[in-house]
């Protein structure tokens, strides 16, 4: 900063020399046009008397032109000459230089920002492109740290799996949101949701383009759940981009009338139909009603909530703060939803959110409350008492006992999907704590003949099956 002000400083001084130094030494004044007429006339004469001594002209002629010469000499100057020289006046330039540089400085102060510290290159474009998004960005890059440490101790966590999918989705890093979303996928198989938002992440690593891998996730996600609207959007893109226009357009008609009034995917889905139907030389058709509005929204793909609830960013802002902090910041969300799903206690989805908020709130009795309700609006979801068994679990040490609540969980996630692998893994382990070794032996047998030769998980479940043997 020191070194800008001095070089600018130095700049003025010389803009300031150039303009004024006249003022400093003076100047010498132009002659005016008398004299230049004076002395022409003087060489008029001289050149005369130089033709009379030749002979060139006669005593008449060289007489006459004499006299006319003579005549012009004596007519009236047009003014008078100048002085020799202009006086310099320093002090007048000193005072006009003062002037022209307090004049600049107080404009500048007026203007300008003096009190602003240098900033690289890089940050000032970032400032100007992300403006106020600065502040939360760092907050996800922090959860996403967070969250990606914890994942090393406890790789088998699907919400914690979920929750860095989502955050690192709106941070852009679409490969890493990817191989999370995978992870999810994985371990909570058939979430139309989770499919669908991987789907989703699969098109913006394509720059846009909706691939075969993504298309086939978008078609999963409809066959479980019809109604999910995000996925049927990129259907209809991949239909444009594999040259039918026809069917997108008929595809975003269907979905224009699924959609709410001033959603923003019906304005999308409009928006497209126009587009498509001019592009392709077709008449444009009128957009369907919209759909009424209800009192609870799904959430979008890629984890972001609707109003109804913490949204993606605010759940993993809230997963880098204390205990306290993660409360004041989203219990008037949760209060919010809670008073919404009193008043829609039908809300499956709304129920999830809240599960999930509880469980950032470090309060897993809530949480399984709440997905205990949502399991009764979803019977044949074995995903959703599975993750009521890990808000079960969450708070406990791996030493303590599966509590009676989480078995009967795993029981019915049994009755529902028998290759269940972590629910076989849990019932083994709660018969072994029990004291019911040939109980947990089933169990874990059944689990060691689900898994892979080399899988890293066989040789575990196959030290717990020895472990039970009498020594």
């Amino acid at each position: 900063m020191i070194a800008l002000v001095i070089a600018c400083l130095a700049l003025a001084l010389v803009v300031l020399a150039v303009v004024f130094w006249p003022m400093l030494r003076g100047v010498r004044a132009i002659p005016e046009r008398g004299q230049f007429d004076l002395a022409v006339y003087r060489d008029q004469l001289k050149e005369l008397d130089r033709d009379i001594a030749r002979g060139l002209l006669a005593p008449q002629e060289a007489a006459a032109a004499r006299l006319e010469i003579q005549r012009r000499m004596l007519a009236p100057q047009r003014g008078k000459d100048a002085v020799a020289r202009a006086t310099a006046s320093p002090g007048l330039a000193a005072v006009l230089a003062l002037l022209v540089i307090g004049a600049a400085g107080g404009v500048y102060t007026w203007l300008g920002a003096p009190g602003i510290p240098d900033q690289p290159a890089a940050t000032r474009v970032a400032s100007t492109t992300q403006g106020e998004q600065k502040a939360p960005h760092t907050n996800l890059e922090g959860a996403a740290a967070t969250l990606q440490a914890k994942l090393k101790d406890d790789p088998n966590n699907a919400e914690r799996w979920l929750l860095f999918a989502r955050t690192t989705a709106e941070l852009g890093r679409w490969p890493v949101a990817i191989d999370a979303y995978q992870h999810v996928m994985a371990l909570e198989p058939d979430q139309p949701d989770v499919i669908s938002a991987y789907g989703e992440m699969l098109v913006m690593a394509a720059e846009g383009i909706v691939t075969p891998a993504a298309r086939e996730a978008f078609a999963q996600t409809v066959k479980l759940d019809p109604k999910e609207q995000v996925s049927r959007f990129y259907l209809a893109l991949a239909d444009l981009q594999a040259g039918e226009p026809r069917l997108a357009i008929d595809a975003w008609m269907k979905l224009a009338a699924d959609a709410e009034d001033g959603s923003e995917l019906r304005t999308e889905v409009v928006r497209r139909i126009a587009d498509t139907a001019k592009q392709a030389g077709l008449p444009a058709p009128v957009p369907p009603p919209p759909a009424p509005k209800q009192i609870a929204a799904a959430p979008a793909a890629g984890g972001a909530a609707g109003a109804s609830g913490p949204d993606a960013a605010a759940m993993a802002a809230a997963a880098n703060m204390t205990p306290e902090q993660r409360s004041a910041m989203i219990s008037g969300m949760v209060a919010q939803l809670a008073a919404k799903l009193e008043a829609n206690p039908s809300d499956t989805e709304g129920w999830l959110k809240i599960a999930r908020a509880y469980l950032v709130m470090n309060e897993p009795d809530k949480s399984a409350d709440a997905y205990d309700r949502a399991a009764k609006l979803r019977p044949n979801d074995a995903g959703i008492p599975m993750q009521e068994v890990q808000a079960l679990l969450d708070s406990r040490t791996p030493e303590a006992p599966v509590p009676q609540r989480a078995i009967a969980l795993l029981r019915r996630v049994e009755a529902l999907d028998p290759k269940n692998p972590e629910a076989l893994w849990l019932l083994g382990v709660g018969a072994a704590q029990s004291n019911r070794p040939d109980e947990s032996q089933r169990y874990w047998q059944r689990l060691l003949d689900l898994l892979p030769a080399s899988g890293p998980d066989r040789k575990m479940v196959q030290d717990a099956l020895d472990s039970l043997k009498p020594k």
